[in-house]
């Protein structure tokens, strides 16, 4: 009994020991990666939010940040993130029986250039573009504490699936 114990834990602790690169945040970093930069998203949708750029710069430093141990640079970074927000819009969704919207859409979406510096081959290096939405109540006017919420989580979900497609190669 205890000789199955201790190979049932030396498995599971080789299992969780790998090659030092998998973290469980699902980032997988090269060890040999230290730096990112991510440069200032400029406010390119034809309807311009004040502050949504900063904002959104921001959020993606600290994201990434908070996810990995590299270090943000200005210099000679081994990852850059750079882009610009390209949509902000807000659609009804619903109607309700008096031609007013039961519900309203926020959607922002930006365009993402990631390169590693690091790989001279250029092979994980993309454009994308990634967006994601908020809905709220039809009653609600779109600013204030309504849009803070909506833009936290929609910075929130498009931050995380950058990262994933940038630093999760498995």
């Amino acid at each position: 009994m205890k000789n199955s114990f201790l190979v049932v834990l030396s498995c599971v602790l080789l299992a969780f020991s790998g090659c030092g690169i998998y973290k469980f945040t699902d980032v997988s970093i090269d060890p040999n990666i230290k730096t990112f930069q991510v440069n200032f998203f400029r406010n390119e949708a034809p309807i311009v939010e004040p502050g949504l750029d900063r904002t959104f710069t921001f959020a993606l430093q600290d994201r990434i940040q908070d996810q990995t141990n590299l270090t943000l640079t200005n210099a000679n970074p081994d990852l850059i993130y750079e882009g610009e927000i390209v949509q902000y819009f807000i659609a009804p969704q619903a109607a309700t029986s008096n031609d007013q919207a039961a519900q309203n859409r926020i959607t922002i979406g930006v365009n993402v250039r990631f390169t590693n510096t690091y790989r001279e081959d250029g092979e994980e290096d993309f454009e994308q573009r990634f967006s994601f939405f908020f809905d709220t109540p039809g009653t609600a006017l779109p600013t204030g504490a309504t849009l803070n919420a909506a833009v936290e989580e929609i910075f929130e979900r498009i931050t995380q699936d950058i990262v994933n497609a940038s630093l999760a190669n498995w």
